[in-house]
């Protein structure tokens, strides 16, 4: 579990057949659940500031491909401070950025907009950010200044494609009120 709040912004050294390796000052040890652009992954190497975790064929098939940066979070542990929202690290799928200024816009899938609601919650490449308006195509959200400097989210254009996960309480209670199943 995390909550969006972004630790680290980290360059990629490399990404070669599964295996991803970060530059990073996150103090994690192998074993340790660390969420990458908003992936959860496993610290499968730990050597010289760098972070290797070894990336599933579901996870790069649901997810973008990393870039040259990404954005680093530990997971949550008890006492920990809630910052952001209830984050998983199971991205739902991949937006497209519409627009940037603000607000920046996100063109999403009409099945991953359905959880998106106005001043709900949503995790953009692991950012956790309040969706401040919804149309048929997608969502906006306002970045301030921090955001845009401690995150990648500052370096985006459009048609870059993001990392989407939206707030897993939407999916839960659409589950509940499901009357076939």
């Amino acid at each position: 579990m995390f909550t969006g709040i972004v630790q680290e912004r980290a360059r990629v050294a490399s990404f070669e057949e599964g295996r991803l390796v970060v530059e990073s000052g996150l103090a994690a040890a192998i074993g340790d659940s660390v969420a990458v652009d908003g992936v959860c992954l496993t610290v499968t190497g730990r050597e010289n500031g760098r972070l290797a975790f070894d990336v599933m064929a579901e996870t790069q098939r649901r997810a973008k491909p990393f870039g040259a940066e990404v954005n680093l979070e530990g997971a949550l542990r008890a006492g920990d401070p809630l910052g952001g929202h209830y984050v998983q690290g199971h991205v739902d799928g991949v937006g497209t950025v519409r627009s940037v200024g603000d607000p920046v816009w996100f063109d999403a899938d009409p099945a991953l907009l359905r959880y998106v609601v106005e001043k709900g919650s949503v995790a953009i490449d692991g950012v956790s950010l309040t969706v401040s308006a919804v149309d048929v195509r997608g969502f906006a959200v306002a970045l301030i200044p921090h955001t845009l400097e401690v995150t990648t989210l500052g370096a985006l254009t459009p048609g870059d494609e993001v990392n989407l996960e939206t707030d897993v309480l939407a999916k839960y209670v659409e589950r509940l009120l499901r009357s076939d199943e």
